[in-house]
């Protein structure tokens, strides 16, 4: 007996749109994760993988320098883990152009130490090929020093000096200018600012949304399209309202009692009647 589930078919389309973004997704961060992963670091520390995640942007690219001297020529190559030359794992590798291009491994990637400060970052590779007779034939390291420089995204891969004249922790220093390595700017604007500017995009939907309503819903006309347009009429006196009402110190104004003066002109005296001296 076959049990059959399936789907409503209009819930197909979303799961497998939803599905498409999943793996899109993945692949997206997968493959940027996966270009710092090539490092091997000493210790997963939670430091050592944030100063590593920030040489990102300069995976899968290629850096290389001449170095020429009477005697001896030499190219050097290095790749964020990547491999810079033709031996596996090699990160950074010498070039000897006067000797049929012998390729002398400086650094592995799969041997990593990161050090992140506040504006660079320096990535060690270790476990070179051995010196021939200095250092006491210990394995040659790579410190790559990644200082911010935020006018360039990948500056030039320049040779320091190759420290060899001592029994042991021999080197090689390079250093390379990247704004990948550069802290994140602070906002430049104020407080006041982005409440102005707050203030502007809500004043602006208000407006946008307050006339297609008037005009697609109510379906007014002229002026009567601006949002409460009635209130805003009578903002000017409800205002002048307010402020008498706050700033009045004292109560209604009385008429002052009026007084008869003294008149100029003279009065006009009552008729003297003498109806009653007449003998009846």
């Amino acid at each position: 007996m076959k049990v059959c589930t399936s789907l409503p078919r209009t819930a197909m389309p979303v799961s497998v749109f939803v599905l498409a973004v999943q793996l899109v997704l993945l692949a997206y961060g997968g493959q940027a994760s996966d270009n710092v992963k090539r490092c091997k670091l000493f210790s997963e520390s939670t430091t050592e993988v944030k100063a590593l995640s920030l040489l990102e942007p300069l995976t899968n690219k290629s850096f290389s320098v001449d170095v020429k001297n009477d005697k001896e020529s030499y190219t050097y190559r290095f790749q964020v883990c990547g491999e810079a030359g033709k031996t596996a794992g090699a990160g950074l590798v010498q070039i000897d152009q006067s000797a049929k291009e012998v390729e002398t491994v400086i650094g592995l990637y799969t041997v990593t130490q990161a050090i992140g400060g506040s504006d660079w970052v320096m990535l060690i590779y270790r476990n070179g090929t051995k010196y021939d007779g200095h250092c006491s034939k210990e394995m040659r390291k790579a410190i790559v020093m990644i200082s911010c420089n935020r006018k360039v995204d990948m500056g030039e891969l320049r040779v320091v000096l190759e420290d060899r004249d001592k029994e042991r922790d021999c080197f090689y220093l390079f250093e390379l200018d990247s704004s990948a390595v550069c802290p994140a700017l602070p906002s430049q604007l104020s407080a006041g600012s982005i409440i102005l500017i707050i203030g502007f995009v809500v004043l602006s939907v208000y407006l946008i949304a307050g006339f297609l309503y008037q005009r697609l819903v109510v379906g007014a006309k002229g002026v009567e399209q601006f949002p409460n347009y009635v209130f805003w009429t009578q903002v000017g006196n409800l205002a002048a309202d307010g402020c008498n009402f706050v700033c009045r110190t004292r109560g209604p104004e009385e008429e002052p009692p009026t007084y008869s003066g003294v008149s100029t002109e003279p009065e006009e005296e009552p008729e003297e009647r003498d109806d009653h001296l007449l003998p009846m």
